[in-house]
């Protein structure tokens, strides 16, 4: 039997399930082993594949005959900095992900890939023969004026392209005339930094006075300000004080709707180059903002959740907006949080975090009672705006037609009789949420699905929102024959309604059926900003923190959504998304008025925000999730399966129950449970929660847990994947 080799080894993590780094050697003739951080191409069976270096070893477990050199060192340094390799080092273990999975998720895809970190650009310039021909006069009029052009200095390959000029850069090239070199790409364009910055309220100087007071230390501060308050003028204002010390910024925002409005505020005040992170980039867009960020180029980052990677060298600070926003928490794969790691992001590099919202998680607010979190109040308004007036219609009393109350309808008239603007919200995209059987009571149901279809009357399709299966409408129906009809209101339906009773105000409608392309978004918001569009429809998407200074009333068609969740989080986001809609209303000089529709008026929730405000009712759920222990009072992880057959998952999940039998008494195992959609895509789902009071305790099982889950043998076809701190227990 061979010895297990003696000598340095290379631990390399690929973007792989296996949660092991791999042993290799190190390149062939190197001195020495690769620095943490690199990219090397290793041999992977008979193929070649991109890993990161993470560490070293002066042994390895196997024998030197298993071992295989590494092919290539990609990378002349690092790609990240020590802390921020360290943090995602931590990220993997506390998210219990594989490591190689994680640092390949947090760089663009041309990284993985093996293209340069560095931003190198092509350039052309006139070779020696190419100065001499010059001043002999080429016969060609384009040779000479490609020639002529490249006389005043080098020029990018990419813009002589854009030019026109590709194919004589080949002819002049393979004549000996021109020269190639890469040099630097072009750094992003600086703002215009020409406007100036409104004057400060007393509350918006004293949280810009502390929090630069911070700058250079570690603290997290929550910015809980109502809605309309200037949050974005203080982030501004201490970003300010950042760049004059050198230091760059990361700001995150949830959605990528908001990104092009701040961007361009931003844009508007500061000198330096802004560059955006989200998904809606191209592969090339996203990969030279991470370079100009890499380099130090773009000195203010805005991005959606991935931007928390972005590898800002000299950061000074970080700032979540709208810190409460579920979108924050990536749900497939890397299960991370981006408000999290923004917080052990500022930890570990000494710098302040800034958590904004008018509705703050309660797992902030936790945390300023607990003293990790300093709380800065805005508690008022910026400018003349003052809060909205806010009333509850009983839809016992009021019935609705098309979803629209008569005391809704009557004062929507009201307000654009006055000049102003409405936005109508109603949480459900579609035309109604499904089509009924007049005879037999039939509904159309998903095939793949436990729900049922939405009808999407302008396409005449019935669509499922959870797995994407379409097919015709149908208007009779295929048991009795009887009539079809659709049931309930989304937002298409309102659209419709809204048309016929308003035909003089024009309307726009935001949900991810309406702004599907890029720049949808923006076209849209621009009609609102600039008056044209006199009603604004839509979903959850308007509540992101965009500002509607037009508007002096918001209808919210159907409070009562969320008032009986299965979730424990479901009142929580309900109240954050009616205080974040009624907060678009009033925010310029008139003031705003506010109608909630409900067939509960009297639930404690809707009464505790409508007289008391957010903080009472924040205040209220804190104590009835302690009296459970519920977060934020306790600590939970998810174990998910999913396969075709149900057998399958609860085989499965009753297996891995068996393995936490000896894991101590600080941790508890309930289930398995059937999700709450227990059939999705054709796949049946399950689930086992795990809760414990104590951080380290659940961290400690799972680590033992996971090696045996490893270790157990699956069914063939069925997923399974482990979520910590999570978001939705569906």
């Amino acid at each position: 039997m061979e010895q297990p080799y003696e000598g340095w080894i290379v631990k390399v993590a690929l973007p792989a399930r296996f949660r092991l780094a791999l042993d290799y050697l190190p390149p062939e003739g190197m001195l020495g082993v690769p620095q943490p951080g690199l990219r090397v191409r290793v041999p992977v069976g008979r193929t070649r594949a991109i890993g990161f270096v993470v560490g070293s070893a002066e042994r390895s477990t196997l024998p030197a005959s298993a071992l295989k050199h590494i092919t290539e060192i990609i990378d002349p340094e690092p790609l990240w900095d020590p802390v921020s390799f360290e943090l995602l080092c931590w990220a993997a273990g506390y998210y219990h992900h594989p490591l190689g999975q994680v640092l390949s998720a947090t760089v663009p895809t041309g990284i993985r890939d093996g293209q340069a970190a560095t931003a190198e650009v092509l350039n052309w310039q006139l070779s020696t023969a190419g100065i001499e021909a010059l001043a002999a006069g080429p016969r060609g009029k384009k040779q000479r004026a490609l020639l002529e052009l490249l006389r005043s200095g080098p020029m990018e390959a990419d813009q002589l392209s854009a030019e026109g000029h590709a194919a004589t850069l080949r002819s002049l090239n393979q004549k000996g005339w021109l020269e190639s070199f890469l040099a630097p790409a072009t750094p992003p364009p600086a703002g215009a930094g020409n406007a100036l910055p409104p004057p400060l309220n007393s509350a918006q100087q004293k949280a810009c006075d502390q929090v630069t007071a911070s700058l250079g230390r570690y603290a997290t501060w929550l910015l809980h300000g109502v809605t309309g308050s200037g949050k974005t003028e203080v982030y501004l204002q201490v970003i300010t004080q950042v760049l004059a010390r050198g230091r760059s910024a990361l700001v995150l925002v949830p959605e990528i709707g908001l990104t092009p409005q701040l961007v361009e505020r931003f844009r508007a005040r500061l000198t330096v180059p802004v560059v955006t992170m989200n998904s809606s980039m191209t592969d090339t867009e996203r990969l030279a903002a991470w370079r100009a960020a890499r380099s130090g180029a773009a000195r203010v980052v805005i991005g959606t959740r991935s931007a928390v990677f972005a590898p800002l060298p000299k950061l000074g600070i970080l700032v979540v907006d709208e810190e409460h926003d579920a979108s924050y928490k990536q749900q497939e794969g890397f299960r991370y949080s981006a408000r999290d790691l923004a917080v052990a992001r500022a930890g570990r590099t000494g710098v302040p975090v800034v958590l904004g919202s008018a509705t703050p998680s309660l797992e902030s607010l936790a945390n300023v009672a607990a003293g990790r979190y300093q709380r800065l109040l805005l508690p008022e308004r910026a400018g003349k705006a003052v809060r909205p007036a806010i009333a509850v219609v009983d839809l016992r009393r009021h019935a609705a037609r098309d979803g629209l109350s008569q005391p809704a309808v009557a004062a929507i008239g009201r307000h654009l009789e006055a000049g102003g603007q409405v936005l109508v919200y109603l949480n459900r995209r579609g035309y109604a949420p499904t089509m009924f059987c007049t005879s037999c009571g039939w509904m159309a149901a998903c095939r793949h699905c436990d729900a049922r279809m939405t009808v999407h009357l302008k396409d005449a399709m019935l669509s499922c929102h959870h797995c994407g299966a379409n097919e015709p409408m149908a208007f009779a129906c295929g048991s009795c024959g009887g009539e079809l009809r659709p049931v309930g209101q989304g937002t298409e339906r309102v659209e419709a309604a809204l048309a016929q009773l308003f035909p003089a105000a024009p309307q726009v409608r935001l949900d991810r059926d309406s702004v599907r392309k890029r720049g949808e978004i923006d076209k849209a918001l621009a009609k609102v900003a600039s008056g044209e569009a006199r009603i604004l429809l839509g979903t959850q998407m308007l509540t992101k923190g965009h500002d509607y200074p037009g508007v002096t009333l918001v209808v919210v068609l159907d409070a009562d959504q969320g008032l009986f969740g299965i979730d424990f989080r479901s009142s929580e986001r309900l109240a954050q998304q009616i205080v974040q809609v009624a907060g678009r209303a009033g925010r310029g000089e008139r003031r705003g008025e506010v109608l909630i529709q409900s067939a509960f008026p009297e639930n404690p929730l809707l009464v505790s925000l409508v007289q008391e405000g957010y903080t009472a009712f924040a205040r209220a759920a804190l104590k009835e999730r302690e009296a459970a222990s519920w977060p934020p009072f306790a600590r939970l992880a998810l174990l998910r399966a999913d396969a075709t057959q149900r057998e399958s998952v609860f085989g499965f999940l009753d297996r891995a129950r068996s393995l936490t039998e000896d894991l101590g008494p600080d941790v508890r195992v309930l289930g398995p449970a059937a999700a709450a959609m227990e059939r999705r895509a054709g796949r049946y789902r399950g689930q086992l929660l795990v809760e414990s009071a104590q951080r380290a305790s659940l961290q400690r099982m799972l680590s033992i847990w996971l090696q045996r889950l490893a270790q157990l043998k699956t069914p063939g076809g069925l997923r399974w994947s482990m979520d910590v701190d999570p978001l939705e227990l569906d």
